[in-house]
């Protein structure tokens, strides 16, 4: 669904308290110059003169910290974009990337009574009968949804119920319009900003929004999670209960354990810190490397630990996808780094981009080289991959090279996972966890099955093209045959040639001009045609007069072109 602008009076004016609440939050954090260059005094009938005034508490800090502070402020539609940019250093200055990873997406808990209204509605039934038991209070809440503990009146399981925010929806929608508003604003407005599209910007934040509203799709995510570890056991992924679930409500299976971040708790409880971190690093890389579908959110609030070192991860919204090609290319990379080797780092960063390679492929080559010189003189185990990427990345975005917008989310998920083996393990190696999936991938490649599957895929292809090759040849010829077939011709790079052919063309019509000129004014001279000057035709005098100008301007634009 698009987001909708202000073009309409009515939406302009049912939005306008929202409007000026950010507005308001925008003047207490600093920023009541940008509100003037964009003109919002004149949509919210402000005065100029007071919201360029500064002079705000806020003014003296960092100009990064305040924009997080704002979003902080503004609620959960900021909080989240805030996250998804954290994520985009491609889009935004790493400065400000590092801020906006601070944002937290803790809120107070919405009342008992609403969350029950919800649950209500949205299962078709009682409370008292859809569970025996529901507490009142929530055992976790952020700015989208609050998580209550329940129990099945039957079997007696103890599930997980999260509960959408009463709403949520029209708030973030609302926001959408406004960001869109300011985001056309600032194009308009900032045109140092064009590189950065704000406008798209908000357009891919509202479809990742979107689909976190919409608990059904999380129920998806988990389901395909589940099958993709089917018979794993050092991992646990809960079960979701569609029937108790819907746009708004999901239920899932309640699930006790020790959060990864709890240290003191896991040492008491004899848990192996570092086999947690190697586990939790090749969880991460076989959904990665082997499945293509990972979880884009493995912060520690969302790992869990339970016993026998068992991992599982919470909270599903956040789903990322990798596919075939960019695994490969990654897993070059990967060896790249382990080989230092700068041509093939390079040609994996290329393979990960929409950049042209024969543009980019020297000068990067040469940044990468220099990248390696600085980062590779120490031993692996004392490279943070996750920084690593981070910083090749910034060689993406030097270079004009487009990513998929996934692998951000693919690098922050790497770098997640591991700071927390880091925290658990100081001995932690990332670098050797990745590299046997990158070469197990590279040795997929060519292995028989893999081959065979490739020509399989190609036969098949080959096969439709001859079947379908007379069809498509008749339909051209009968296409020509009615005159509805034409043939369009662009010529590419031959620019400058025919801009010197047309030059030269120019200089030698001048030329030509200019000799029949000095020809035709010596005729007259000699001929003695009046009337004259001191003896001499007066034409014949005015013929050579031009010849003479125009020879000198012809030979001043042969000078100022530097050529002969």
């Amino acid at each position: 669904m698009p987001i909708r602008g202000f073009g309409f009076i009515g939406r302009r004016y049912r939005h306008i308290t929202r409007y000026r609440q950010i507005a308001t939050v925008l003047l207490k954090h600093g920023f009541g110059d940008l509100m003037s260059t964009l003109g919002m005094h004149r949509r919210l009938g402000l005065d100029k003169r007071r919201i360029s005034a500064g002079g705000t508490p806020a003014a003296h800090l960092p100009r990064w910290q305040r924009i997080r502070m704002a979003m902080e402020e503004l609620g959960p539609s900021f909080v989240k974009l805030g996250q998804i940019l954290a994520t985009r250093p491609d889009m935004i200055p790493q400065e400000l990337c590092d801020e906006l990873a601070k944002l937290h997406d803790t809120v107070a808990p919405f009342p008992f009574n609403q969350a029950k209204q919800t649950v209500e509605a949205e299962l078709g039934g009682s409370l008292d009968t859809i569970f025996e038991e529901f507490d009142e209070t929530p055992v976790a809440s952020a700015s989208i949804a609050q998580v209550h503990r329940a129990v099945l009146p039957e079997s007696g399981e103890v599930v997980a119920v999260k509960i959408q925010r009463p709403g949520i929806r029209r708030i973030i929608e609302v926001d959408l319009e406004i960001m869109m508003d300011i985001a056309v604003l600032m194009e308009r407005h900032l045109p140092g900003l064009n590189a950065v599209h704000p406008v798209g910007i908000v357009e891919e934040f509202a479809r990742t929004i979107r689909k976190e509203l919409d608990f059904n799709t999380e129920a998806g995510h988990i389901e395909r999670f589940a099958r993709n570890f089917q018979g794993k056991d050092i991992i646990f992924v809960p079960k979701v209960f569609r029937e108790l679930s819907s746009r708004k409500v999901l239920t899932m299976e309640f699930v006790e354990g020790v959060k990864v971040s709890d240290l003191a708790a896991l040492r008491e409880d004899g848990f192996d810190l570092e086999l947690i971190a190697s586990r939790g690093a090749d969880l991460l890389l076989e959904q990665i490397f082997v499945h293509g579908f990972f979880h884009a959110d493995p912060h520690p609030g969302n790992i869990l630990i339970l016993p026998d070192n068992v991992i599982c991860f919470l909270d599903y919204g956040m789903m990322g996808t990798i596919s075939p090609r960019y695994k490969d290319s990654l897993a070059d990379m990967v060896i790249g780094i382990v080989r230092r080797d700068e041509k093939q780092i390079t040609k994996a960063v290329l393979d990960l981009s929409a950049g042209d390679e024969a543009a980019a492929g020297e000068k990067l080559e040469a940044d990468v080289a220099d990248f390696i010189e600085q980062h590779f003189y120490r031993s692996l185990k004392d490279i943070d991959m996750g920084e690593l990427i981070t910083q090749l990345i910034q060689l993406f975005v030097k270079h004009r090279l487009k990513i998929v917008p996934d692998f951000y989310l693919l690098v922050k998920a790497l770098a997640t996972v591991e700071g927390n083996g880091r925290v658990l393990s100081p001995d932690f190696d990332m670098i050797k966890n990745t590299e046997p999936f990158a070469r197990k991938i590279m040795a997929e490649r060519f292995s028989p099955k893999t081959l065979a599957k490739g020509m399989y895929r190609s036969g098949i292809d080959l096969g439709n093209l001859l079947r379908d090759l007379p069809g498509d040849v008749r339909e051209i010829v009968a296409q020509i045959k009615r005159g509805r077939m034409h043939v369009e011709f662009e010529h590419r790079g031959l620019e400058p040639m025919l801009k010197t052919h047309d030059q030269i063309s120019n200089r030698i019509a001048f030329a030509l001009i200019l000799s029949a000129l000095i020809i035709g004014s010596s005729v007259i001279v000699l001929s003695g045609i009046p009337p004259k000057w001191y003896g001499i035709p007066v034409f014949g005098i005015v013929g050579y007069l031009a010849a003479g100008a125009m020879g000198f301007w012809l030979l001043i634009s042969i000078l100022r072109h530097g050529k002969m």
